[in-house]
């Protein structure tokens, strides 16, 4: 057994399901997905319910396949995905020190899960017993690394819809020789024509 790793999986990743859960079905203190998508709305997540349910989702899988052992890399790509992206768009103007709400505690997260996939799992765990030592090591920490990453910057980047104002913008639904104009016109029927 080893013991080190198995108390890692066995406190970080029901905390981490509780934190999932807290976004998701307000559990344990927290605001659900109406209050977790004002905030990330805030943030300029758009729409905020579908990130804080992608959120939500990402951490409370990520610490369940921790606390197995299973598809450990995959756990960690989540877990690296959703604390990259904390880390981008709230801590890292803060700097590293959590008192002044830095990012220390999430790039924490990110070492541990890292460190997780390179020695693997340990025993008792689901991976170890299906796979044994394939899917641990430096090349499967860093794949996860990099997935996590990549996918936080695309999530929060690429997939996000633009601000009402900007739509608007986009559209020309701001331009004021629109103003007062019907949104949708239709050309009157005459008699013995079909619309």
């Amino acid at each position: 057994m080893d013991l080190g790793r198995l108390f890692l999986r066995g406190v970080v990743g029901p905390l981490f399901v509780g934190h999932g859960t807290q976004k998701l079905f307000g559990w344990f203190g927290g605001h659900g997905i109406e209050g977790t998508g004002g905030f990330f709305e805030s943030l300029g997540l758009r729409p905020g319910k579908r990130h804080a349910t992608a959120a939500g989702v990402s951490e409370a899988a990520a610490g369940a396949l921790l606390t197995l052992g299973a598809a450990t890399p995959v756990a960690q790509a989540m877990l690296t995905g959703t604390m990259a992206t904390a880390i981008r768009k709230v801590h890292a103007p803060k700097g590293p020190w959590a008192p002044e709400g830095g990012y220390e505690y999430n790039l924490a997260l990110i070492a541990l899960a890292a460190a997780l996939t390179e020695t693997g799992p340990g025993a008792p765990s689901v991976d170890r017993a299906l796979f044994g030592d394939r899917f641990t090591g430096k090349g499967w920490a860093l794949a996860a690394l990099a997935a996590g990453v990549a996918g936080s910057y695309l999530v929060t980047e690429k997939l996000v819809e633009p601000a009402p104002e900007a739509a608007q913008q986009q559209f020309g639904m701001d331009d004021p020789a629109l103003a007062g104009r019907p949104r949708f016109e239709r050309e009157p029927v005459e008699a013995g024509q079909t619309a």
